[in-house]
C-alpha cells in the first residue's frame, strides 16, 4: 500500500510487502468507521514556549516528526493514521488547545490510539482536555506520567508551556475527577523552589534525574508499577529535553544532565506494558536547533517503540 499523505515520503524496498512495508507505505487518514488504530496528531505551537521565555522552534516539530517516522519500519498490522495538525494562529494557544483537544477526543472516541506530535509542551493540557472530554461523566483513576526536567507546574496569568500540569490538575479538582501526576527525570538545577513546593503541596511524585541510574532502574520500576496498579487510564507524555543533552540539542531549555535512553526505554517499556496507556505525546522538538536531525530521530524512535508495545499489549 503506498501512501499519498503530505509530510509522508520514503524508501520502498522490494518486493513491496508486509515484510518490507515502512510507516510512509502504511500510513493514511483516518475515515468514519475505520478499524482502531495509532493515529499521530499534531500540535504545531511555539506560543507557550514564547509565554514561558524559551527558544521558540517547536512548531515545525510535528512536520520533522513525520519525516523521521516515515522510513521506520511496520513491524505489525495495527492501522497507522495521520489525523493532521492543529496550528496556532495569531498567538491564540486557547483555541487551538481546545481545537486539538476535539481532534483528540474524537479519535479516542472512535478506539484509536492517539499519538500528539509537538510542539511545545502546552501540547500536554491540550491532550488531558481532550482525554477528559473522551471520559465524559465516567470518573476513572487516571494517571499522567511524564519523563521530563521540569515540572511544568508554573502558576502564570497565561497558559504556557510551563502551566500545562497545574492546569490538568486543577481542572480534574473542579471536576471531582480524580488524577494522579507523576515526573520522572527532575533536574534540581532547573527547577526553582517554588516548583518543588507546589509539587509537594500537590501531592505530585517526582523522581530527579541523579536518581534514575541504571542501578537504580529496577527499584524505580517497581515503584512506577506499583503506582500504576490502581489507576485506570495512563496518559504518557514525554518532554525531550528530559534526555542527555549530547542525545536532544533540538529542545527549549537542553538539559545539562539528562536521563540516558538506557533508562527511558525501560520507564517506557514498564508503563505501556499495564495496558493502560490510553493516549501519549511527544513534546518540545525545536528543528531549527536540532543538529542533524538526532533529537528529531530520537524522538522518533520513542514513538516506534512506544506504539508498538502498546500495541502489543492490547493483543494480549
Amino acid at each position: 500500500m503506498s501512501a499519498a499523505i503530505s509530510g509522508w515520503s520514503g524508501r520502498v524496498d522490494l518486493p513491496e510487502g508486509p515484510a518490507t512495508r515502512r510507516w510512509h507505505q502504511w500510513v493514511r487518514e483516518p475515515a468514519a468507521g475505520a478499524a482502531p488504530g495509532v493515529a499521530v496528531l499534531g500540535f504545531a505551537s511555539d506560543e507557550g514556549v514564547r509565554r514561558n521565555g524559551g527558544r521558540t522552534g517547536a512548531a515545525a516539530g510535528p512536520a520533522e516528526l513525520r519525516m523521521m517516522l516515515s522510513n521506520l519500519p511496520v513491524l505489525d498490522d495495527t492501522p497507522l493514521y495521520d489525523a493532521g495538525t492543529v496550528d496556532v494562529a495569531d498567538g491564540d494557544l486557547e483555541g487551538a488547545q481546545q481545537r486539538y483537544a476535539e481532534r483528540l477526543a474524537a479519535l479516542l472516541d472512535a478506539g484509536h490510539l492517539p499519538v500528539g506530535l509537538g510542539g511545545g509542551h502546552e501540547i500536554a493540557f491540550a491532550t488531558y482536555q481532550g482525554l477528559a472530554r473522551h471520559l465524559g461523566e465516567r470518573r476513572p483513576r487516571v494517571a499522567i506520567v511524564n519523563l521530563d526536567a521540569h515540572f511544568d507546574l508554573r502558576r502564570q496569568d497565561r497558559g504556557s508551556s510551563g502551566t500545562p500540569f497545574l492546569q490538568a490538575i486543577e481542572h480534574a479538582r473542579a471536576l471531582g475527577l480524580p488524577l494522579d501526576y507523576s515526573v520522572y527525570g527532575i533536574s534540581a538545577s532547573a527547577n526553582t523552589r517554588v516548583l518543588f513546593d507546589t509539587a509537594d503541596a500537590l501531592g505530585v511524585h517526582y523522581v530527579r534525574d541523579d536518581e534514575l541510574g541504571l542501578l537504580d532502574l529496577p527499584a524505580r520500576i517497581a515503584e512506577l508499577q506499583a503506582k500504576l496498579a490502581d489507576v485506570d487510564v495512563v496518559y504518557l507524555t514525554l518532554c525531550l529535553d528530559a534526555l542527555p543533552h549530547a542525545m536532544a540539542p533540538g529542545v527549549s531549555a537542553p538539559s545539562a544532565r539528562g536521563v540516558p535512553m538506557e533508562v527511558v526505554e525501560p520507564l517506557i517499556d514498564a508503563i505501556v506494558a499495564t495496558g493502560k496507556v490510553k493516549v501519549m505525546d511527544v513534546a518540545e522538538l525545536s528543528p531549527p536547533h536540532d543538529r542533524d536531525h538526532v533529537t528529531a530521530r530520537v524522538a522518533a524512535r520513542l514513538i516506534h517503540r512506544a506504539t508498538h508495545a502498546i500495541g502489543r499489549a492490547a493483543r494480549t
